[in-house]
Order: C-alpha cells, then sequence, then structure tokens
C-alpha cells in the first residue's frame, strides 16, 4: 500500500508586519531586507492566538475541501517547534478543538524540516495499513519566540499553519515515492533557543538574559543550507533515477529566497517551476512548505501526476528531501 496527500489546506493570521513596519522597530529597510532575504511581509497573530489555533484552522480548511468530517481521522501529528505549551503536545490540543474523537496525535519537533518528517511518519502509518486517513499539520508561531530588538532574527519569520490528509492510493496512483532524511546535531548551537528546557528552566535570570528567544549564527546556517538543500534533493533525486530538470515542480522550505535559487541552479531548474511564496508569508518554520503546497495549487502549478520534490534545512542541523507524485 503507498500514501498520497489527497488535500491541502492553509492558515495564516490576518494580521501583517511588513518590513516599513520593521523599519519602526529596529535599524534595517526594506531593500537590505528584501535584497538579502527576499522577505517583504509575514503574517502575526494576535496576542492570545496559540499554535493549536493556527492548526486547527488549517485543519478545518482542508477537511471543508476534502468533504470529511474530523471525527474520520485517525491520527494527527504536528510539526512545531511553538507547542502551546511543554505538555500536553499541541496535536492532544488540535484533537480536541476538531472533535477529532477518534484520533490519536503527538508533536514533532525538526525546525523548519518538521513538516517534512512528520510527513514521512504519518505516510508510514498509511503505508503499514494501521490507518487511512492520517493528517500532518506543519504550525507555528515565531513571533512568540522573537526578539523584536534583535535586527538580525526578527525580520525573518512569520506565522503560519498548513495541513494536509495523507490516504492510500488509489489504482494507478504512485503518492510518496522516496526520502531522505539527515541529521547534523554538531550544528545545534547555531540556531536555537538556548532556555525554557531542562538545560536551562525559566528563571528570573533567563527572562533577564533574553534567552527565551531565537538566537541565530546567521553565517553558518546560511553555508549549511545552501550546500545540504542541494546535496539532499540531488540524492533523493538520483536513487530514482531522475535529474533536476525532470521535476514538475520544486516546493523548498522558505527561508531565505538566495538559498532557494541556489538549490534551484543546481538543480537546473527554471523559476517557473520552483514555489517561492517567502515574499509574502516569510519563514513559518514548520508551515511553510505547506503553505508553498497551498500557493503552488493557488496558482495553477500542480496537476495529477506531477513530480514534486519538497526539500528543508533546519535547526538542529535537520535536513529532509521528498519525492512524489501529486495526486489531487
Amino acid at each position: 500500500m503507498r500514501a498520497k496527500i489527497s488535500t491541502v489546506g492553509t492558515y495564516v493570521p490576518p494580521k501583517v508586519l511588513t518590513n516599513a513596519d520593521l523599519e519602526k522597530m529596529v535599524d534595517t529597510n526594506d531593500q537590505w531586507i528584501v535584497e538579502r532575504t527576499g522577505i517583504r511581509e509575514r503574517h502575526i497573530v494576535e496576542k492570545g492566538t496559540a499554535t493549536s489555533d493556527l492548526a486547527v484552522e488549517a485543519a478545518k480548511n482542508c477537511l471543508a475541501i476534502r468533504g470529511i468530517d474530523a471525527s474520520e481521522l485517525d491520527a494527527i501529528i504536528v510539526a512545531t517547534v511553538t507547542p502551546d505549551m511543554t505538555f500536553p503536545a499541541t496535536a492532544c490540543l488540535v484533537q480536541n478543538k476538531l472533535g477529532a474523537s477518534k484520533a490519536w496525535g503527538f508533536d514533532l519537533s525538526a525546525a523548519c524540516s518538521g513538516f517534512i518528517y512528520a510527513l514521512q511518519v504519518g505516510a508510514k502509518l498509511v503505508e503499514s495499513g494501521a490507518h487511512t486517513k492520517v493528517m500532518v499539520i506543519g504550525a507555528d508561531v515565531m513571533s512568540s519566540i522573537l526578539d523584536y530588538t534583535d535586527r538580525a532574527t526578527c525580520i525573518l519569520f512569520g506565522d503560519g499553519a498548513g495541513a494536509v490528509l495523507l490516504e492510500p492510493c488509489a489504482d494507478g496512483e504512485i503518492g510518496l515515492v522516496d526520502f531522505w532524511h539527515e541529521v547534523d546535531g554538531s550544528g545545534g548551537a547555531s540556531l536555537r533557543m538556548p532556555a525554557g528546557g531542562s538545560l536551562l528552566p525559566t528563571s528570573e535570570e533567563t527572562v533577564r538574559n533574553r534567552q527565551h528567544y531565537v538566537v541565530q549564527d546567521g553565517q553558518a546556517v546560511y553555508k549549511f543550507a545552501v550546500r545540504k538543500m542541494a546535496e539532499a534533493a540531488v540524492t533523493v533525486l538520483e536513487r530514482n533515477g531522475l535529474h533536476g530538470d525532470e521535476l514538475d515542480c520544486f516546493i523548498p522550505h522558505q527561508a531565505n529566497k538566495r538559498i532557494i535559487q541556489a538549490t534551484a541552479d543546481r538543480l537546473g531548474l527554471p523559476e517557473e517551476r520552483v514555489v517561492i511564496n517567502i515574499d509574502r508569508y516569510g519563514n513559518t518554520t514548520a508551515g511553510t512548505i505547506p503553505l508553498a503546497m497551498g500557493t503552488a495549487m493557488e496558482e495553477g502549478r500542480l496537476k495529477k501526476g506531477d513530480i514534486v520534490l519538497l526539500a528543508s534545512v533546519g535547526a538542529g542541523f535537520t535536513v529532509g528531501a521528498t519525492l512524489l507524485r501529486w495526486e489531487i
């Protein structure tokens, strides 16, 4: 049995934070941000809106498009690094808010590679025959862990969520074909939130030292991402006897437009086959790839039978690439 993506649903909060807005908050400017990242604006939640809220909206959209009730779901996997709280898992909160009474679930933490990793876990539940409807959600409220006095990080991220439904392939369908995942833990210090875990529990000192915000070594992350996203993409293609120019659509993690373009160049892909929406959403971490799927569908850039490649690099460092046939 093979698994396929049968539906995609997305959601971003309505509030928009533009580069012009950021110019009033930190020492930066629109030209600098656009030239180095490709970002023009990002969506930000209102105070009191949690990751589970975004995830639920994306899931509801997904279910509505598919025309099924949440009670039909077997499992829910939420990829996030901004859970509502340390525990219970955000998946439990989503399950309850959706009314998915028959579903079990859990969270998966792999930063920007979270959705791709969760996609494979969900696919294996379907391929094993254990389940027929698995919801995989990538959702993050990155604004909740950003220091808006740090111009190196606050310009990069936005809030958003995307969900896909995984189901068994019908006769003649191929669905998810192959994947390549990799972790290089030696890069963990390059992109992290230092405090709030068991190593540095929350205290007056950690709050005073601003250790509950994203900290990034931008150059280290950029160099690793440029190299490894392309390597992962090439690896999974070569394992399946394919070349980059045979892809119909490349849907990469949206961290930096220059990283995306470098990977596309390595694959020999023209611009029209690469999905880029970072200008509208920024880096929504686990939400970027499903949001980009939504953009590709809205723009009519995906059709049934297309060969599609997903790729990501995230904190950890985590690396992932997924090859699939589009079956929607």
